[in-house]
C-alpha cells in the first residue's frame, strides 16, 4: 500500500488581528461570527484549579495560563457543526481525529496508525489504533473509540436536520454518495432524519462511500481520485462522534452539550467552564499518546482587550500576549524596557484575509440598500478599491514595526500546496496577475493612475444608473471593543484618504453581542474582513467557498450573498463574471491526474476572481508579542483546525528572547 503525504512547508500559527476550516475575522479584536451554534450554559460547579507554579529560568511550564479575548468565546461544543476558530482552539484539545500535523506541517498519525491508497487516491484505508477510549469530564471511561465513530460523525454532518448544512461542501466534494445522502435527509421530516444512524445496514452505509470492515478499519471511497485526501481528516467535519454519546444525550442534547456531558478522546478534558470568564483544561489520564508532552493544566482567562492581557503578563499571571500597537511601540522605542529583549515577531497565522463584499445588502429597516448594491455590482467601482486603497496604516495596527509583512494580494493562504518543482501555489497566482515582486516598502498592487481611471469610469456609469455619491459603506464592529473601534477608524481613514470622501464614506456601525445574528444574517454590512482556514490541502477548499449556485459554498451563501442577486441592467455583468469564475473553478476541479496542471488551472481562476474585484485581498496576520511558549514547536498546517492543540509545546518559564525566537525560527527553516 502506497502512502501519500502532502509536501507542505511549515508556517506556524499565532494570534494577531486576533482572531475561520473555519473562518476567522481579520479585525484586531474579533471574533464576530462564523456560523456556530448558540452559546452553552456555564458549568454548575467549576472544579478547583491548581495555583500557578513559579519556575526557575529555563524550566518547562507545567500549568500553563493564557489569555483570550472575550470576543473569542466558544459558541458550541460540537466540532462537527462549528466553522469557527474560536471553537476549534478549544475543541481540538478535547477530541482527536485520524491524523494530526507536526511543526513542519506534515500529516502524521493520530488515532489512525497507518493509512494509504492502492488506486492513486480513489480509495483510502485508515487503520485505527487499538485501545483508544472515550472519557467523561473527570477522565472516567465511557467507551472504546472505533472506526464506527467516524461513520457516526460523517452521518451527523451529512444529515440536514442534525447539522443544518454545516460542513457539507467538503464531504460532498471528497466522498462518494455524500451529496446524495445529504439531499435524501433534507427531504425527510425532522423526526425521520433524527432516527437515522450509521450502523451496519443503515441507509447511510448503503448510500455513502464509507466502509467499516471491522472496529479498527475505516475505508473512504472518493467520487474521483483525491491524491490529497490524507490531509482531509485534519478538518473539523471529519472528526469522530460516538453513537453511545448520541444515544445517551439524544440529538437535541448533543446540539446543546457542554463540558459536563461531552465525551472526550483528546489531550485534555475541560474540567471548568465559566462562560466569558475562565476555562480549565486538565490532562486526560486515558489519552492514547502516552509519550507526548502535555501540561498538567491549562487555564484560559477571558479578557476584554490585549491591553488587559499585557497587564496580566507583566504581573506574571499569564504566559503569552499579543501586543497592541501602542504597547509594542512603548517597548520597541525604549532599549531599557524590561521586555525590550523579549520582543518577538510571531509567525503568520494560516489565514489570508480578504474584504468580502456583500452584493445583496439590506438597510436596517430590512429594505434593499439599492445605492450600495448598484455601486458594488459595478466592476470599475470594485477595481478602484483594488488598485486604490492603501492599507499600510491599517497593517500598522498589528505590526507597526514591519507593516508590509501583512501585505496580501491573494485569496488563498501562502504555503497551502506546492507544485512538483517546489513552486508555491500563490506564486502561480502572482504570475497570472502580473504583479511586481514585493518590495517591503509599498503595496505592490497600488496604482494611483489606474485607480483614478476606474473611479472616473465608475462615477460616470453609476451616475447614469441613479447612484448618489459618496457611496455609503457600512462596516460593523463589536460595540464593546475600543481596540476594534480604533482599528476601524484607521481603516476608514485608509478608504477615504485613498479614494476620496466625496466618492466613498465608510460608516462605522456596531453590534451588541452576536455578529452573525445582528449583522450577517440580516445582511446589513457592506463588507466584512474574514479569512478562511483550509480544511485540506487543495485550492478547491478555498475557491469552492465562493462559487455561485452551490448550497455548500460558505462565503457565497453567508457573506457575498451572490445567489440572492437578481439579474438587472445593473447586475448582469456581475452575474456573468461570477458565472465565468465558477466555470473556471469547476474546470480546474476536474483535473485529477496531474496536480501541477490542477494547481495552474486554479491559479487562473483565483487570478480572475481578484482581477475582477469579486473580493479585495486585505492582509496577513503577522503580529508581535511576548511569549513563554515557542510557537515554532506547535502543530503547524495551512489546512485543518489543529494548530492550537496544546501538545508537545516547548516552553520557557522566563520567556523567550528575540534572539532565541530567531534561532527557533531558523531551526525549522523560517
Amino acid at each position: 500500500m502506497k502512502k501519500h503525504l502532502l509536501k507542505l512547508l511549515a508556517l506556524a500559527m499565532a494570534a494577531s488581528f486576533v482572531l475561520g476550516a473555519c473562518s476567522s475575522t481579520g479585525e484586531t479584536e474579533p471574533k464576530a461570527d462564523n456560523n456556530a451554534a448558540p452559546g452553552v450554559e456555564d458549568s454548575k460547579e467549576p472544579a478547583k484549579k491548581p495555583e500557578k507554579e513559579t519556575a526557575a529560568k529555563g524550566d518547562e511550564i507545567k500549568d500553563l495560563v493564557i489569555a483570550r479575548l472575550s470576543t473569542r468565546e466558544m459558541e458550541t461544543f460540537n466540532i462537527l457543526y462549528s466553522q469557527s476558530f474560536s471553537d476549534f482552539e478549544n475543541l481540538t484539545n478535547m477530541i482527536d481525529s485520524l491524523v494530526e500535523v507536526d511543526p513542519q506541517g506534515k500529516v502524521v498519525p493520530a488515532i489512525a496508525e497507518t493509512w494509504g491508497t492502492e488506486d492513486e487516491g480513489l480509495t483510502w484505508t485508515f487503520h485505527i489504533r487499538e485501545g483508544v477510549k472515550w472519557v467523561d469530564m473527570n477522565g472516567q471511561v465511557k467507551g472504546d473509540c472505533t472506526a464506527w465513530d467516524w461513520a457516526t460523525g460523517l452521518e451527523w454532518v451529512l444529515n440536514y436536520h442534525k447539522n443544518e448544512s454545516s460542513h457539507t461542501s467538503q464531504p460532498i466534494e471528497m466522498i462518494a454518495g455524500a451529496g446524495d445522502y445529504y439531499e435524501y435527509t433534507k427531504a425527510l421530516s425532522k423526526e425521520e432524519a433524527y432516527a437515522l444512524d450509521a450502523s451496519a445496514g443503515s441507509k447511510f452505509m448503503e448510500m455513502v462511500g464509507v466502509e467499516v470492515p471491522d472496529d479498527l478499519t475505516l475505508i473512504y471511497r472518493c467520487p474521483e481520485p483525491k491524491p490529497y485526501f490524507d490531509s482531509f481528516p485534519a478538518w473539523a467535519g471529519l472528526y469522530p462522534m460516538s453513537q453511545g454519546m448520541v444515544d445517551e444525550l439524544g440529538v437535541d442534547g448533543v446540539k446543546a452539550m457542554d463540558n459536563t456531558n461531552y465525551w472526550y478522546n483528546g489531550c485534555y478534558t475541560m474540567t471548568t467552564y465559566i462562560q466569558n470568564n475562565e476555562k480549565v483544561f486538565t490532562k486526560n489520564p486515558e489519552y492514547w499518546d502516552k509519550n507526548c508532552q502535555r501540561f498538567d493544566t491549562v487555564t484560559v482567562k477571558m479578557v476584554e482587550s490585549n491591553d488587559v492581557a499585557f497587564q496580566l503578563y507583566k504581573a506574571g499571571e499569564i504566559d503569552s500576549v499579543s501586543l497592541t500597537e501602542s504597547n509594542l511601540q512603548t517597548i520597541y522605542n525604549n532599549p531599557n524596557h524590561e521586555f525590550y529583549n523579549y520582543l518577538v515577531e510571531l509567525p503568520a497565522d494560516k489565514y489570508a484575509y480578504p474584504i468580502h463584499l456583500n452584493y445583496a445588502k439590506n438597510k436596517e429597516d430590512g429594505t434593499p440598500d439599492t445605492n450600495w448594491n448598484t455601486a458594488v455590482a459595478n466592476e470599475a467601482f470594485r477595481l478602484s478599491w483594488l488598485y486604490g486603497i492603501d492599507l499600510t496604516e491599517y497593517y500598522k495596527r498589528t505590526n507597526s514595526i514591519n507593516p508590509l509583512s501583512c501585505e496580501n494580494n491573494f485569496y488563498s493562504m501562502k504555503g497551502l500546496i506546492y507544485n512538483s518543482d517546489g513552486t508555491e501555489y500563490t506564486e502561480l497566482v502572482h504570475k497570472e496577475m502580473g504583479l511586481p515582486a514585493l518590495n517591503g516598502k509599498t503595496m505592490v498592487r497600488i496604482d494611483k493612475d489606474k485607480a483614478q481611471k476606474y473611479k472616473e469610469q465608475a462615477i460616470e456609469e453609476l451616475t447614469a444608473l441613479g447612484v448618489t455619491f459618496p457611496v455609503e459603506v457600512d462596516y460593523y464592529i463589536a460595540a464593546s471593543s475600543q481596540t476594534a473601534l480604533d482599528s476601524a477608524n484607521v481603516l476608514k481613514n485608509c478608504f477615504e484618504a485613498s479614494l476620496g470622501p466625496e466618492y466613498v464614506q465608510l460608516n462605522i456601525k456596531t453590534y451588541v453581542s452576536a455578529y452573525s445574528k445582528e449583522v450577517r444574517i440580516p445582511r446589513l454590512m457592506s463588507f466584512n474582513v474574514n479569512g478562511w482556514g483550509a480544511d485540506f490541502g487543495d485550492p478547491i477548499n478555498y475557491l469552492g467557498q465562493e462559487i455561485m449556485g452551490n448550497d455548500s459554498a460558505y462565503y457565497a451563501n453567508s457573506y457575498s450573498y451572490i445567489n440572492l442577486v437578481e439579474e438587472t441592467e445593473a447586475t448582469k455583468d456581475l452575474l456573468a463574471t461570477y458565472a465565468e469564475f465558477t466555470k473556471l473553478v469547476d474546470e480546474a476541479n476536474k483535473i485529477t491526474n496531474d496536480l501541477d496542471a490542477r494547481h495552474i488551472a486554479f491559479a487562473k481562476a483565483e487570478a480572475y476572481m481578484v482581477q475582477h474585484g469579486l473580493i479585495i485581498p486585505c492582509n496577513y496576520s503577522v503580529s508581535w508579542g511576548l511569549t513563554k511558549v515557542n510557537p515554532y514547536s506547535k502543530m503547524n498546517a495551512i489546512f485543518g483546525c489543529q494548530n492550537d492543540k496544546m501538545k508537545n509545546w516547548e516552553t520557557n518559564a522566563n520567556g523567550y528572547t528575540t534572539e532565541e525566537m530567531k534561532a527557533a525560527a531558523a531551526a525549522i527553516g523560517k
